[in-house]
């Protein structure tokens, strides 16, 4: 995983759609069985925003901008099944989500506008990772053993993580989806 550098006491995030349970945990295990070394350092999830540094006095902004994000957005039903495959581009190996896409798209969209506005090296493309950056035979056995994984649920937050000092990622504030929550900038 590529990570933009930090100095001072800037804020690594990340914006996404958190893998609720018993989901979230069975990938985080079959992540970890397939030997990724990041498994247990990135919950499950369908990003929306990749790895971005925040300046302190930035994140009432990037908040209120969050806020009005989620606001504009309904809660979308999320079908994750089957896998795909990033390679050769990249060793990855993931689960495609199979409806829910378009809402994905819009929500990255919107994300990453405003004070999140930033260039992508690649198009979107929602999905969970089940494999990054391990062994070939790994990334095969991945893609084969989970191919029968299905999962349905609502949307309805999207999820701020931030990367810890320690390499975890961490839920630091939902958005509920639908719902005016501004309650004032400094949060």
């Amino acid at each position: 995983m590529r990570l933009p550098e930090r100095s001072g006491d800037q804020r690594r995030i990340g914006v996404a759609i958190e893998v609720p349970q018993p989901y979230g945990a069975q990938l985080q295990a079959a992540r970890a069985g397939f030997g990724d070394p990041l498994a247990r350092d990135i919950p499950p999830h369908v990003t929306l925003l990749g790895p971005t540094v925040v300046d302190p006095q930035d994140v009432p902004d990037v908040y209120a901008h969050l806020d009005d994000v989620a606001a504009a957005h309904q809660p979308f039903r999320l079908h994750l099944r089957g896998t795909g495959t990033f390679r050769p581009v990249s060793a990855v190996v993931f689960i495609q989500v199979v409806e829910g896409i378009a809402e994905c798209e819009l929500l990255e969209s919107a994300v990453r506008s405003g004070p999140l506005a930033q260039d992508v090296r690649f198009n979107y493309h929602p999905h969970v990772t089940v494999a990054h950056d391990v062994a070939d035979d790994a990334l095969d056995r991945a893609f084969t053993e989970m191919a029968g994984f299905e999962a349905v649920f609502a949307v309805d937050t999207v999820q701020v993580y931030e990367h810890g000092d320690d390499g975890v990622w961490r839920p630091v504030r939902p958005f509920r989806l639908g719902t005016p929550q501004r309650s004032g900038r400094g949060r």
